[in-house]
């Protein structure tokens, strides 16, 4: 049987074609809206957790699902506002202490220095915590009772997902690390 070089020659081209147009094709990946929105409680920073798209720090912030009238909007924006600066100072303040710990690896260690460190940053960190339970606190009273429940609702489902999970524990000395 002889072969015919022509015949081939273009199965081989329209072949190659169809493998080409088949690599371009798969390499695009989905298009669009790929099901329904996934339900709040994903991982933090993905979708449905905390900091994620969908999480309810998400477009519109944490009270996107509320139905804020305008008023009750520019009324928690001032509110924001309000603690801004003194929030800023704190978290500045938490900032230097921080860069001025220095690296712990470096020189002998110091006790009282990093209990003293570490005291200045807990003090700040109260200061901070207290301060958003004040300003969360005057933005629940610009809340109707509805949006209060569903607020509620949310921080309840929120703490049921609880933290993320704790790291291995570590091994033994002697124990063999495992490699699976």
């Amino acid at each position: 049987m002889k072969l015919n070089w022509k015949r081939f020659s273009i199965a081989a081209a329209i072949g190659a074609t169809l493998l080409l147009a088949t690599a371009v094709v798969f390499s695009q990946g989905p298009q669009g809206p790929q099901g329904p929105p996934r339900e709040r409680g994903g991982f933090r920073h993905g979708p449905g957790g905390p900091g994620g798209p969908d999480g309810p720090r998400g477009p519109g912030g944490p009270f996107a699902d509320l139905n804020l009238t305008e008023d009750q909007k520019a009324q928690i924006q001032k509110i924001n506002e309000s603690y801004r600066e003194s929030e800023r100072a704190l978290h500045d303040q938490m900032r230097a202490l921080h860069e001025s710990q220095g690296d712990p690896g470096s020189g002998e260690f110091n006790e009282a220095a990093v209990r003293s460190a570490a005291e200045a940053r807990a003090k700040i960190q109260v200061e901070l915590e207290v301060s958003q339970a004040r300003k969360m606190s005057e933005v629940r009273n610009v809340l109707t009772a509805d949006q209060r429940a569903k607020l509620a609702e949310r921080h309840q489902h929120m703490r049921r997902m609880g933290p993320p999970p704790p790291p291995p524990p570590p091994q033994a000395p002697g124990e063999p690390d495992q490699l699976w």
